[in-house]
């Protein structure tokens, strides 16, 4: 459980606020670009200063009356980060001088009842530090000048001042036993609602609009005693659709997020065909090594569903993807909730089955049955020879043979010893590897 301060990051658009929270990570972790409402949903981050560990949050940029779905979408998010939050650092342009939104925006804080932090950002010299008294008429208290880009002005003093009442603690770094979910998808295949969905709270932004999820965004949620971690990340498009810049850091991050997690919740339109994306984001999952589970959303959708639907749909499925017959399918809605809950249950599941360890004697027992029944073709006068297996690695279960000649090791007979090994040991949801090394001469 997260027991340190919090401190959300608002402010109008374009003012740095990602730059800002850059600066206190020391990484590009953030989307920072010139384009007004790049970060759209609110992202947490741990950060220290002066051994005082505390948590930011970097909002979408505040435009209080402007009606616009997406904006009143963010103008939602900041309000709730300011709800969370314990303080408040509000930043404003100082190159550009005061604006009226940034009056609005004071009169929302104001109203928070939490400390507030005036950060006048921009100013990379001290013959600018004057520009910061035009930002007293925010009647927000004492203005910081600072430049968030460069480290200077008034950084460290806004830090010293956030912080002098924050407990000192340390924690021991431990690795997380929280089964990691990323939702991934196309766009608009319904990943964010899910994720409010299960969380029961508008965590990230919903809409129409394709791209609205540009960071991949960590939400820890409870569920039956457990704690689970729901990463909503960006959808993933085809390579020649992306547009360079902000959205391939957003596919780059989604990407990154399947490489993290424990568990990758496939999410597929029920409306919609199997595309070559869904395969291509598939074939990710399992180059990745991760957990998988097939999401197939909007069910709510389908009209004159009947007993068999359900069973026409997996049948399409394992035609379009035949090598994914090992993941199992969930037919939900995030609208009414359909299901929902059952994610929780299969990824625990697989969870299990990519963690599981094969007693060796066991797995060798499986192996040399599987050959006695199926003996490998000679090749050129050669045969193969398995001399014993063992399992290596765990996430994704990884098992070496031991063999006299890994060219007589084709494919196909690989694929023929993975299916004998999920027939006795299961390994539900999760890829396998199987490599081959020899030993003692080649015959």
């Amino acid at each position: 459980m997260n027991n340190k301060p919090i401190v959300a990051i608002v402010g109008r658009p374009n003012v740095g606020k990602s730059t800002f929270v850059n600066r206190l990570l020391g990484a590009r972790h953030s989307i920072v670009d010139d384009k007004a409402g790049v970060t759209r949903d609110r992202l947490y981050f741990d950060v220290q200063w002066m051994d005082k560990p505390f948590t930011i949050i970097d909002t979408g940029g505040i435009i209080p009356h402007d009606e616009e779905e997406i904006m009143v979408n963010i103008f939602t998010q900041a309000k709730v980060a300011c709800e969370e939050a314990d303080k408040i650092i509000f930043i404003v342009d100082g190159k550009e001088g005061i604006n009226p939104i940034d009056y609005d925006i004071a009169n929302v804080l104001r109203k928070s009842g939490k400390q507030v932090f005036l950060a006048v950002n921009k100013l990379d010299s001290p013959e600018k530090y004057i520009n910061t008294s035009e930002f007293y008429s925010l009647s927000i208290g004492e203005p910081y000048a600072i430049s968030a880009l460069h480290g200077s002005g008034g950084v460290g003093d806004l830090l010293e001042e956030l912080t002098k009442d924050f407990d000192y603690f340390q924690e021991e770094e431990e690795k997380s036993e929280n089964i990691r979910i990323a939702i991934v998808g196309k766009p608009n295949a319904g990943k964010s609602s899910i994720v409010n969905a299960l969380l029961n709270k508008e965590r990230v932004i919903v809409s129409d609009v394709s791209g609205t999820t540009r960071d991949a965004i960590d939400s820890k949620v409870k569920y039956e005693g457990e704690e689970f971690i729901l990463v909503d990340t960006a959808g993933i498009r085809k390579k020649s659709k992306v547009d360079w810049g902000i959205e391939k850091f957003a596919v780059d991050r989604a990407i990154r997020a399947i490489r993290n997690c424990d568990i990758a919740l496939l999410v597929i339109d029920a409306t919609q065909n199997i595309s070559d994306q869904d395969k291509k984001i598939a074939s990710t999952i399992i180059e990745a090594g991760k957990g998988m589970i097939i999401a197939i959303n909007k069910w709510d959708l389908i009209e004159n569903k009947e007993s068999a639907t359900i069973n026409k749909f997996e049948k399409e499925i394992e035609k379009e993807m035949p090598f994914l017959s090992f993941v199992p399918k969930i037919f939900i809605s995030a609208k009414t909730k359909q299901r929902l809950v059952s994610i929780y249950k299969l990824a625990k599941e697989v969870n299990k089955e990519c963690t599981k360890r094969v007693s060796t004697s066991i797995l060798n027992k499986v192996i040399m049955d599987a050959v006695s029944m199926n003996p490998p073709l000679s090749i050129r006068g050669k045969r193969l020879k398995l001399f014993y297996a063992a399992e290596v690695k765990i996430q994704p279960p990884t098992f070496v043979l031991f063999i006299n000649n890994e060219d007589l090791l084709k494919d196909n007979y690989l694929k023929y010893l993975e299916n004998k090994l999920r027939e006795a040991f299961g390994f539900k949801g999760t890829p396998i590897k199987i490599l081959k090394k020899e030993k003692g001469e080649k015959k």
